[in-house]
């Protein structure tokens, strides 16, 4: 399992990364794609939408379930990665890195101090 420092967790099992000012990257965990299996099909419906933390932004499906995904803060769905409409296998290849679901323009980014950082977030799974 992979818990890359640089990200803070929920524990409903995604991540989120500031990537430039307010902006931040958002996706599933190594330890979520590996619980839900083979990834077949990711549906985000909430782009240009406003959301509240742990609101549902969209759903992951794989082979043997469907989750459905919650926002880590409150902010506006910027980006969707539209890769993964060909490709939603790179949730389980590279959940960290190709396999961003959204981009977040976040309403307050010291909402992120309130998430698990690296440590507890591998603490919490195990």
């Amino acid at each position: 399992m992979n818990f890359p420092e640089e990200l803070r967790y929920t524990a409903e099992h995604e991540w989120i990364k500031l990537v430039d000012g307010n902006v931040a990257l958002i996706g599933i965990t190594d330890y979520a794609q590996d619980q839900l299996g083979d990834v077949v099909f990711v549906e985000v419906n909430s782009l240009n939408e406003e959301l509240a933390a742990n609101e549902v932004f969209g759903s992951v499906e794989a082979v043997k379930t469907v989750s459905d995904l919650f926002l880590p803060v409150a902010g506006k769905v910027l980006e969707v990665n539209e890769s993964l409409n060909d490709n939603p296998d790179t949730l389980n290849s590279d959940p960290y890195g190709e396999g961003w679901i959204i981009k977040l323009e976040v309403s307050n980014p010291a909402d992120l101090d309130d998430l698990m950082d690296a440590a507890t977030y591998q603490q919490s799974v195990h």
